[in-house]
């Protein structure tokens, strides 16, 4: 299984990558980061971009619907989780020039991570970067 390093190069052959990161979203401190930074300030890139994970991850809209539209299944506890995967997979931002996507990193440890994965529009192709960023997560070995 690949650590975060091998991932992240292999994040940067996506098509149209320009930079990524593994975050940890509750502290927003970069595990690993490689290409282009906005604004040449990696530290405040990590926290940014941790600061929208957390409030993805974190509300209640975005919980897991159950089988028939219900909230976490059983419609006993809105925050549980249909299959015990978390409720958001990723978020994906986009702008006039840019793609954004945060993927969320199933992890052994009681730790909120995400890979984040930034796109020239141009350059990239959403769906298959997002398909990529999947496979790559599942791969992931954080230890």
């Amino acid at each position: 299984m690949p650590g975060i390093d091998e991932c992240l190069l292999e994040a940067m052959t996506v098509n149209g990558a320009r930079g990524a990161a593994v975050i940890e979203w509750t502290s927003g401190l970069a595990l690993g980061m490689v290409g282009e930074v906005r604004d040449e300030d990696p530290e405040a890139t990590a926290a940014e971009t941790a600061e929208l994970a957390r409030m993805a991850a974190e509300q209640r809209a975005f919980a897991a619907l159950g089988p028939g539209g219900v909230k976490g299944g059983s419609g006993n506890d809105p925050d549980a989780d249909t299959d015990g995967e978390p409720a958001v997979e990723d978020v994906i931002v986009t702008t006039r020039t840019c793609y954004h996507l945060l993927r969320f990193v199933d992890t052994a440890f009681d730790s909120g991570v995400f890979f984040y994965l930034w796109l020239d529009r141009r350059e990239g192709n959403l769906a298959l970067a997002r398909m990529r960023l999947r496979d790559m997560c599942g791969r992931l070995a954080l230890i």
